[in-house]
């Protein structure tokens, strides 16, 4: 995403590196095979990986998902590089259960790092086998053959090109990672930015989506939902529905109502007789809203769980002691387009186009509400228009499963209507966050607490024992879900990025876990990394504040990682940081830092903000980003990442939350649910820190929790008042300009 008033001005600055190999340690156990790089250690077959083909091109193949963070670009580059090809022969397969290897999610920034480094590796490997089968081919020693776009050279002049060899060179075989990848010396597509190979269709208007596919033969499909969590299905008219023009079918199995027509507004006029004539059971089962939200949260029965507890040796007593509440609300995707799947039935088998982000997981999960056997289905990926995170992609795909059967073996496609999106899907988890610290006397931080409140950030398919899917509930027999484990350290969920990187006293991090929750609630960008960076970086402001410091040099001096702090540093000479300055009372500037998850990339912020004081309304109207992401693969790739995680936060933190009665989800459009308009997007400036000889860190979901508390820190900078209640409204700054509690 790169909608922006103007171009981001861009720096990409090579850094000296250390190399960081990847282990290949046995595994605990005699008789075990040594772990292998990436994804590579569960899909362990070179052929899972890629295939030459004689028609001179290379097949890839990925667990992983295109959701337009360019991946398929990426792995492209890392493919053509260890392969010696042109990048235009590399063609990309992505998750498909019966053609891809099985990498789980594509979540968590992971899939260069994963998926990325497994191709680097098997890659690397099939070079090597081809070459190996070149040499005997030419009766010369493989050491002396060189390649050129897939052609082997020998020196004595004897040529042969990879395609010729394709019946040669087995690739069905396990891997072994022994062949070494490339230096970065010798690469020529890692490490530039190539053009992306999924934008062309998108920008002329191509079949680019699922919402895209039309198959032989297919029908329209549209569900109806109930108009409440809990509610049940009393009665409804399914006669007058059936007679209706176009109609082809109507099923309803529980509290799960769906109809299927020829024509797509056909299916949309029977879904709202359907609504019109169906009579529901209601009950008030949701919480308060407001502040009394997070108080319901709070007093909601979860054990503490300490994630660390940890002091350095003969640390300091505090002389002076803050704390803090800040609090997040629940928030949507808000994907542009609506969810939507396709799904045929044949002979018992189904097939379904997805824009799920973990095709092996939604199949899992289908098999066991819809009673057959896994290898029965077929997930296919198909991009959706729009989605990081867990929307209602794979509850579509149920819903078109479900409709399909009644359909007599034509395809159907079942794309929601926009309230189904925002009624439905499942949100980002409300969250609140308590922080205490205390100074020294020279103004360090020797102690700090770090506690957080949260439901659940991943009630994906496959995260638990149940069935993850929406209309599995809603069954005449119902497949309930189970409720999930909080994602574990070191990546965490709820408590991702709780634990401070910086250099205090005595650190303490404990969760609350609460994993019943009164709205449905799951993968959101970031899970909990948003909220608690955005905690954890306005307290730190707060504290320098206490002790009369400069907000970049008190992070500084508590930092002790060269590359955090190379970041840290970065940004603030592109933002042309002034240590002292003062707000003006309607602009000020703030700083944050966050290494997402503490393992991916490092990255730092600084947010200029305009406040109207009238009006309450804040603009962001400039940020820069340093940013740390290992070896870069695709330079613009990475800055587009950062720009649309920028622009995401700056919707989530300024606008953002979903709003309910006591019964019902309130929120159905998107005026009730204002997202950050073109006009109102940032100038973006990115710096890039590549450290090629560095392994990849994942950069997806860097930005945001940084963001926040950017944008935070700047608005208390402009005018003195500390807003700590997730979106900043109006509303709340005009709350707050009044001395309010905001």
């Amino acid at each position: 995403m790169s909608g922006r008033r103007g171009l981001s001005r861009r720096a990409f600055i090579g850094a000296g590196a250390l190399i960081v190999g990847f282990a290949l340690a046995p595994r605990v156990g005699l008789g075990q095979p040594a772990r292998l790089p990436g994804s590579l250690d569960g899909n362990r077959r070179l052929d899972a990986w890629l295939r030459i083909d004689p028609n001179g091109t290379v097949t890839i193949f990925t667990g992983k998902i295109e959701l337009g963070q360019g991946i398929g670009t990426a792995l492209s580059q890392i493919a053509a590089d260890e392969l010696d090809v042109d990048l235009a022969r590399i063609e990309v397969v992505y998750g498909d259960t019966a053609r891809t290897p099985n990498e789980g999610q594509t979540a968590g920034s992971l899939s260069v790092e994963q998926s990325g480094t497994a191709l680097r590796f098997a890659c690397a490997e099939a070079r090597e086998i081809l070459l190996s089968a070149a040499a005997a081919k030419l009766g010369v020693p493989a050491a002396d053959l060189s390649v050129s776009d897939g052609t082997v050279a020998a020196a004595g002049g004897g040529r042969i090109t990879y395609w010729d060899l394709a019946g040669d060179a087995d690739l069905g075989r396990a891997a072994t990672a022994t062949a070494k990848p490339k230096p970065p010396s010798a690469h020529r597509w890692v490490g530039t930015s190539v053009r992306r190979r999924d934008i062309p269709k998108k920008f002329t208007g191509g079949a680019a989506y699922v919402q895209d596919v039309r198959l032989p033969g297919m029908v329209f499909g549209r569900v109806v939902r109930p108009p409440s969590p809990g509610a049940e299905l009393l009665s409804v008219d399914e006669a007058r529905v059936r007679s209706l023009p176009g109609v082809v079918a109507v099923v309803r199995d529980g509290s799960f109502l769906a109809v299927a027509a020829a024509r797509e507004e056909q299916a949309i006029r029977a879904r709202e007789a359907l609504k019109q004539s169906a009579k529901w059971k209601e009950t008030a089962s949701l919480p308060p809203s407001g502040d009394a939200l997070y108080r319901d949260l709070m007093a909601r029965s979860a054990p503490a769980e300490t994630v660390t507890d940890k002091a350095a040796p003969a640390a300091a007593a505090p002389v002076k002691t803050l704390e803090a509440r800040y609090t997040r609300p629940y928030q949507c995707h808000g994907s542009i387009g609506p969810s939507c799947a396709v799904a045929h039935w044949q002979d018992g088998r189904l097939t379904v186009w997805t824009h799920s982000q973990g095709v092996f997981p939604l199949r899992a999960d289908l098999a066991k509400a819809l009673g057959v056997a896994t290898g029965d289905i077929r997930c296919i990926h198909a991009e959706g228009a729009g989605c990081y995170g867990h929307n209602g992609a794979d509850d579509v795909a149920l819903d078109a499963a479900l409709l399909a059967r009644a359909t007599g073996g034509r395809p159907v496609k079942l794309q929601w209507m926009r309230d189904d999106e925002f009624m439905w899907e499942p949100y980002g988890s409300a969250m609140v966050m308590k922080l205490a610290g205390g100074l020294d006397a020279q103004g360090n931080v020797v102690a700090w607490s770090h506690e957080v409140w949260s439901y659940p950030h991943s009630t994906r398919p496959g995260s638990s024992a149940g069935v993850n899917l929406l209309a599995a509930r809603h069954l005449a027999t119902p497949l309930a879900p189970v409720l999930p484990a909080d994602v574990p350290q070191p990546a965490g969920g709820s408590d991702r990025n709780a634990i401070p990187l910086y250099d205090f006293g005595r650190v303490k991090v404990v969760k609350h876990y609460v994993a019943q929750a009164p709205l449905r609630t799951s993968a959101l960008r970031t899970l909990g990394g948003y909220a608690n960076v955005f905690a954890l970086e306005s307290f730190l402001d707060e504290l320098a504040a206490a002790a009369g410091a400069d907000p970049v040099e008190f992070r500084l001096r508590h930092l002790s990682d060269p590359r955090a702090r190379a970041v840290l540093e970065a940004a603030a000479q592109r933002a042309g940081w002034q240590s002292g300055a003062k707000g003006d009372g309607a602009r000020g500037r703030g700083v944050a830092f966050a290494r997402y998850k503490n393992l991916a990339c490092y990255c730092a912020l600084v947010a200029d903000v305009a406040v109207d004081r009238g009006s309450g309304r804040v603009r962001v109207a400039r940020v820069v980003a340093a940013v740390d992401a290992g070896q870069i693969v695709n330079p613009d790739g990475v800055v587009n990442q950062i720009e649309g995680g920028i622009i995401q936060s700056t919707s989530w933190t300024l606008k953002e939350s979903v709003r309910f009665d006591r019964t019902r989800v309130t929120t159905r459009s998107w005026a009730d649910y204002p997202i950050v308009r073109f006009d109102e997007v940032p100038e973006v400036d990115v710096v890039l820190l590549d450290r090629p000889s560095e392994r990849f860190l994942g950069v997806g979901e860097g930005a945001q929790g940084p963001a926040a508390a950017a944008i935070a820190n700047a608005i208390a900078h402009a005018t003195g008042r500390r807003l700590r209640a997730l979106p900043f409204t109006p509303e709340r700054v005009k709350q707050a300009l009044a001395g309010g509690s905001a």
